[in-house]
């Protein structure tokens, strides 16, 4: 009776709300911290390694060295451009 008790008392704790406003009463599953309805069963919840964040990629690593890479080709070619026209200015 008490393993009830401690498992009834961990799913209030966790305080999921029912549809009227008061706290979820169902006992926690085994192992969780909440019941059966709100997040307990086996195989719920996210995927390890926040995976499901993953968009697109656009701020890891490759890409933003990609990034650099073609930012510093652009201001490279932008130079050289300022420089045909200082000589073009010159004449």
């Amino acid at each position: 009776m008490r393993r009830r008790w401690r498992a009834c008392w961990r799913a209030y704790a966790a305080a999921p709300r029912t549809r009227s406003g008061a706290p979820c009463r169902a006992p926690a599953v085994a192992g969780k911290a909440r019941c059966r309805k709100h997040g307990g069963a086996a195989g719920s919840g996210g995927q390890s390694g926040n995976k499901n964040a993953w968009k697109d990629g656009f701020y890891s690593g490759p890409e933003k060295a990609e990034r650099r890479r073609i930012m510093d080709f652009v201001r490279a070619c932008n130079r050289v451009l300022e420089e045909i026209d200082q000589i073009d200015g010159d004449r």
